[in-house]
């Protein structure tokens, strides 16, 4: 087989290479896929045959990166790469949203990807060319596939648009957009930007796709000169004759019960009631007794084309709202009282419970991959116990779904906090959901987006997010507005925008059709428009504009500057002095040195007071002392002629005998001695930095007579 590269020019400047037949040859389709430096060997694999009784697709995809690509070594005591990341697991949940929708209906055989990064530029970012690669593995392979899909990530930096932007050019960019699809069409967008309309947010998905289009072009060129011959794969044909028992048995009933406007519960409890008569009266003719199952699978085929039917023909939807209604929304915020911010947002049957903490730099989250190492200051963390869907089951960690729905979220917000410089506090975000019947990310975006308000955070503005959904007939479509579970199951398309009242800040979209137009995307855009606003002056009744003040539970911080010179005395021998101003005041410093050499320090403690004195302390220490102020002093050494006195670590000062006390003292030993602890006040900073202080300065005047 031939083994060197094929390469494509797909925008401006970009350009992939791919080479297969050298690595990985047992697997079903195996490509090395390059753009720089960055190298992603991406594989494929599905059995021959399904599992006997296999009823789902039970596909599963890994992009995992290796820190020897980057000839770095990973973090920890165990110096190899162990479980997946969030940014690996986000990466292989946008890869498998690209794929799944191109797997034949009826294809259950086992299929497994895995995207594994040899080498790293720092710039190249893996994602978009593991999807890439992992199509092209699938579409040259005898694998049954309808692609091949590509997908690519689409920047703006001064207006103009850039394909597969590098890293440094995402930190000018104001949109981060992964797009993906076929050459036709459109199967799953995701991404972050900063406010943009949504006019420029269809500017940017159609952008994306041109570069999709030469790439799946590019595909088709590999599969000529590289591709092996598909497998036959023929669905399982329906059985006829059972589907005819179930509705006659059936009869109308699904069309009262879909009409009839009820809740979630009430509408599972009312479907379960005539699915159980069905199966019972089935089961018990000759020949049937094991049908149970497939009577299951007919059942539920019916009740999703009885509600499409229902949408698609009379524009009415399972609890009787139209398709641009959005159900009733309540809210509440400062719910718990001892958290920094708190908030309830519920919307019909969806619940969030958000709380807020605030901490220090010390609390921030630090993130070591192979493309970024940084401290994350701001984090939601997002929670689905098995409750909220009224069901029993384990408590884990955070699964694939759990992380994404909150790095979603995450990203929503992100757009609008401001800058940590300026505000200086580590932000975690708790979303609990409480109920869930419909769109629980945006639940959490509005919920966080009052959270932090709550807390004082001081947001320029809310954000809010809704949740589209849409149906596909032979002759029309209706795009549907905040959709329910059902809906989202039963429906051909997932699309959540968030934003401020002035731009989309976040958006993810799922497509599971082939051949949705712009013109329907365009559509879909404006009505989540119109419901984000209505969202957003429901949320402006209960909070509308940040607190005015933190709440008291915050930490208090305080930042100062020092010249450059003074940071090696403020730290001391060790840290011995920086740890000693830590335990005396009760607070958290650190020291951070700026381009220009100063010193920026950070106090944080649980009252002002508290680091108002290690402030004071530490402008001692670095030569920065106001005459007149007041210190707790530690008396060091006694002279006949007075005692010096430590009143920041390694700064003492000379208590002369007569600042002592307003009266005649013959000897320093009678009102002091060595390890006291006196309040005394700065008189004079001498030259060549002598400190002249008093006690007498501090006490009351004697009455006359005394």
């Amino acid at each position: 087989m031939k083994e060197d590269f094929r390469s494509v020019e797909f925008a401006p400047g970009k350009t992939i290479s791919v080479e297969t037949g050298r690595l990985a040859k047992l697997a079903d389709g195996a490509v090395m896929v390059r753009m720089g430096d960055t190298m992603v060997l991406c594989t494929v694999v599905s059995a021959k045959e399904p599992k006997p009784g296999q009823d789902f697709f039970p596909m599963v995809v890994d992009l995992r990166e290796s820190f020897t690509a980057a000839g770095k070594f990973p973090g920890g005591f165990m110096k190899r790469e162990g479980r997946p990341s969030d940014g690996e697991t986000l990466a292989s949940r946008l890869i498998d949203r690209s794929l799944r929708p191109l797997f034949p209906s009826g294809y259950v055989n086992e299929t497994q990807f895995i995207c594994q990064v040899y080498s790293s530029d720092g710039q190249n970012e893996a994602d978009v060319l593991g999807a890439f690669g992992a199509s092209a593995a699938t579409h040259i392979s005898s694998i049954p596939f309808d692609g091949p899909m590509s997908q690519v990530k689409v920047g703006r930096i001064n207006g103009e648009f850039i394909i597969n932007p590098t890293i440094d050019e995402l930190k000018e960019s104001d949109m981060d957009l992964i797009v993906a699809g076929t050459a036709k069409s459109v199967i799953m967008i995701e991404g972050e930007m900063k406010e943009i309309s949504e006019k420029e947010m269809l500017e940017a998905v159609k952008e994306g796709h041109k570069a999709i289009a030469k790439l799946c072009e590019f595909q088709e060129e590999l599969r000529k000169e590289f591709g092996v011959e598909k497998r036959e794969f023929t669905p399982v044909e329906g059985n006829s004759d059972l589907e005819g028992k179930v509705a006659d048995h059936v009869g109308d009933q699904l069309k009262g019960i879909v009409a009839s406007g009820l809740g979630k519960e009430e509408f599972g409890a009312k479907l379960k009631e005539v699915k159980t008569a069905v199966k019972e009266a089935i089961t018990a003719e000759e020949g049937y007794e094991e049908a149970g199952g497939e009577i299951s699978e007919i059942f539920g085929n019916m009740v999703k084309d009885t509600v499409r039917n229902m949408i698609l023909e009379n524009k009415k939807r399972i609890d009787g709202r139209g398709p641009e209604d959005i159900r009733d929304i309540w809210t509440q915020v400062g719910y718990l009282p001892r958290t920094h911010g708190s908030a309830i947002f519920s919307r019909g049957e969806t619940q969030a419970l958000v709380s807020v903490a605030l901490g220090t730099k010390r609390d921030a989250q630090s993130v070591d991959t192979l493309f970024h190492e940084e401290d994350q200051t701001f984090m939601l963390h997002y929670n689905f116990p098995p409750y909220c869907v009224g069901e029993a089951g384990f408590l884990r960690g955070p699964g694939r779904r759990e992380i994404g729905h909150g790095y979603l979220a995450q990203r929503a917000l992100k757009m609008v906090l401001p800058d940590f410089d300026d505000f200086g506090y580590v932000i975690r975000v708790r979303s609990d959901i409480t109920e869930s019947n419909g769109s629980s990310s945006m639940a959490s975006v509005c919920g966080g987006s009052m959270a932090m308000m709550d807390a004082g955070v001081p947001l320029p503005k809310p954000v809010a997010g809704i949740a589209m959904g849409m149906i596909v007939g032979k002759n029309n479509s209706v795009v549907l507005s905040d959709i329910q579970g059902e809906e989202d199951f039963m429906g051909d398309m997932d699309f959540k925008t968030a934003g401020t009242a002035d731009g989309i800040t976040a958006t993810q979209m799922d497509m599971k059709i082939q051949g949705i137009s712009f013109e329907v995307i365009e559509e879909a855009l404006m009505q989540a428009h119109k419901g984000r606003m209505h969202i957003l002056g429901k949320m402006a009744e209960t909070i509308s504009k940040t607190r005015d003040s933190l709440s008291k539970y915050a930490p208090q911080f305080i930042r100062m500057t020092i010249d450059g010179d003074s940071i090696g005395a403020v730290i001391g021998p060790g840290g011995k002095v920086i740890q000693t101003l830590q335990k005396e005041t009760d607070t958290e410093i650190w020291i951070e040195e700026d381009d220009q050499g100063k010193g920026q320090i950070t106090i944080s403690a649980d009252s002002l007071d508290k680091a108002e004195a290690a402030k004071k302390r530490i402008q001692a220490v670095a030569g920065q002392l106001d005459e007149g102020a007041t210190f707790t002093g530690t008396v060091k050494a006694i002279k006949e002629y007075g005692a010096f006195v430590e009143i920041v670590p390694g700064k003492e000062g000379l208590l002369h005998i007569s600042e002592i006390e307003h009266g005649h003292i013959k000897n320093v030993e009678d009102v002091l001695s060595v390890g006291d602890e006196i309040e005394v006040k700065l008189l004079k900073v001498e030259h060549g930095g002598k400190l002249r202080l008093s006690r007498k300065a501090l006490l009351p005047e004697p009455e006359q007579g005394e």
